[in-house]
């Protein structure tokens, strides 16, 4: 887990009014730093290859490259660098893309700033966010791998990871890798949490 003492910032949108707003209100949090801006991807990944960036807070909708494209590869190319978006889309769909690319959180831009602030830290301090009401618009579990499913099937069951991996055919390791990937997407941090959550699925289905 990373909670740096002053967070770097990279605001990525296609207004500058849009940026200047955020700028002006993220840098009256004491431990936030707007450390660059971006009109479009191009600039993004500039900025991403020259400066210690420690969040991304991201458009949708950018000049060519969009944001969840911009997100995959930021994401891939800096798994450190975590990747909030700010969008006015509340679809599910968009929602959907951007965790599938690598975003963390998603908050809508009608949203106070203290949601933005509080997401924020969140996803600095490991978890996920979204903006109240978009989670009941799309299944979490619809996140997940196929493989990634089977596992949490057998999560349900009480079984370990060394009895998973003997089911699937797989290495313990890789099954402690799935485990991590479907707790980060979820939002999920304890051990508890996700048996439950794997149980409601299972009643649900």
């Amino acid at each position: 887990m990373f909670n740096p003492d002053i967070i770097h910032i990279l605001l990525v949108d296609d207004h500058p009014l849009v940026r200047d707003g955020l700028r002006a209100r993220l840098e009256t949090v004491p431990n936030f730093a707007v450390v660059a801006e971006a009109a479009c991807a191009e600039q993004a990944l500039e900025h991403a290859a020259r400066r210690n960036i420690h969040l991304v807070l991201m458009d949708i909708n950018l000049g060519g490259m969009s944001g969840i494209e911009l997100t995959a590869q930021l994401t891939a190319s800096y798994p450190e660098v975590a990747v909030l978006i700010l969008s006015m889309h509340d679809k599910a769909e968009y929602v959907r893309q951007a965790i599938q690319a690598g975003a963390r959180g998603y908050v809508l831009k009608d949203a106070p700033a203290t949601d933005i602030i509080s997401a924020i830290y969140t996803v600095m301090s490991g978890g996920n966010y979204y903006s109240e009401g978009l989670s009941q618009q799309w299944a979490p579990a619809s996140l997940l791998t196929p493989r990634e499913k089977e596992i949490l099937q057998r999560i349900a069951t009480g079984k370990s990871n060394k009895h998973i991996a003997r089911d699937l055919g797989l290495s313990f390791r890789t099954v402690e890798t799935h485990r991590w990937n479907i707790k980060r997407k979820l939002g999920i941090e304890g051990q508890a949490d996700l048996i439950r959550f794997a149980l409601e699925q299972t009643v649900a289905n």
